[in-house]
């Protein structure tokens, strides 16, 4: 060939399969040629881009920051929370009987429905339910189909809203810590949990101020700042702490920190199902909150009182993250039809070219 005939990044793209022609190089290769040709615009359609020339490093750290940016309130949900507080109460559990039957800990009474497949199917459904609403849903339905709830179904649906508000919030572990003048606080494990985040709902919250008797509290390293941040429910919050935690999120040499800490995160969730008690880790070291005084709480009524702080904010959560996917829907769509759009209108403007007597 002659030297001019192969372009710049022909010859870099024929090195590439020359440098990376070991089995399981796909990904490295796709690497490369995302190197060379660019990336498009951030978030966008475009084919090629910036990439190339502001580099592959600063290009994903602008990625990271413009999908943080455009998802808004990302505060990540947990597919299982480990409830370990006294007497089981509100653990979801999977146990085995006397006659090694593995059960459920959410069934619905053989009484209510009578028909095997029937009760199995509609307590798979219960227990998939992402939301209180849907659950609040799926209980009316069976009101109208099967009669009035019993006591005992609806003690266990308690526990089901439980475990869809702690799912929408980020919370992995429950369990009772001891104070000092022999109380135990409730403290509610949410690894994922930053200070923007709470302020972001607290402030979308009716009287813009964290539900009353639920606090927020953030080690140092999480909040950006030299000491712990503890956000009382029922006080307004300190919007300036939100400010400095963005701030240092827009430093440069921070953002290795924060992909470390998302990383860690998501191992600390996906761990949470084996311990048995908050004695096995350093508690103070994540991101939490606190129910102060839940030991006074009797018997019985903990998830009620577990319920009544987290219904507010969790509601609000779900609305907002079902709102960014519906959005993120009809967004889509248009797209596709804007495309289609575009299509049909080069075949028309060919048709019509053709029948003038054009070649394109």
């Amino acid at each position: 060939h002659k030297e001019d005939s192969i372009t710049e990044q022909s010859a870099m793209r024929l090195q590439a399969m020359a440098d990376l022609h070991e089995l399981g190089s796909g990904f490295d290769v796709a690497n490369r040629d995302l190197e060379i040709r660019g990336a498009g615009s951030l978030l966008g359609t475009e084919q090629s881009g910036m990439a190339a020339k502001v580099g592959f490093d600063l290009y994903m750290r602008m990625l990271k920051k413009s999908i943080r940016q455009l998802r808004g309130l990302d505060l990540p949900m947990v597919p299982r929370t480990n409830v370990i507080l006294p007497y089981k109460e509100g653990s979801l559990e999977i146990g085995e009987g006397k006659d090694g039957v593995v059960t459920h800990a959410f069934q619905i009474p053989k009484t209510f429905i009578e028909d095997d497949t029937e009760r199995a199917q509609q307590e798979g459904a219960a227990r998939l339910a992402e939301s209180t609403a849907q659950l609040v849903e799926i209980t009316n339905v069976w009101k109208d189909q099967y009669g009035p709830i019993p006591v005992r179904l609806q003690a266990n649906l308690k526990k089901l809203h439980l475990h869809a508000c702690t799912r929408t919030l980020g919370i992995d572990l429950v369990g009772f810590v001891d104070n000092e003048d022999g109380t135990k606080d409730c403290i509610l494990r949410s690894p994922g949990l930053r200070p923007r985040h709470w302020v972001h709902v607290s402030q979308s919250l009716p009287k813009k101020v964290p539900t009353k008797g639920l606090d927020a509290a953030f080690p140092a390293r999480f909040a950006r700042t030299e000491k712990d941040i503890v956000m009382t429910g029922g006080s307004k919050i300190d919007v300036s702490l939100l400010q400095s935690t963005q701030d240092s999120e827009d430093d440069d040499e921070e953002w290795d920190a924060l992909d470390d800490e998302e990383v860690e995160a998501m191992k600390e969730i996906s761990s949470a199902m084996f311990v048995k008690s908050l004695d096995e880790i350093d508690i103070e070291d994540y991101p939490r909150f606190i129910v102060r005084g839940m030991s006074k709480v009797k018997r019985g009524s903990r998830v009620d009182a577990l319920l009544k702080v987290l219904l507010p904010a969790s509601r609000l959560v779900y609305q907002k993250e079902k709102a960014d996917k519906d959005k993120a829907r009809v967004s889509a769509e248009l797209r596709e039809k804007r495309e289609v759009m575009k299509k049909q209108k080069k075949e028309q403007d060919a048709m019509t070219a053709r029948r003038m007597g054009y070649n394109f």
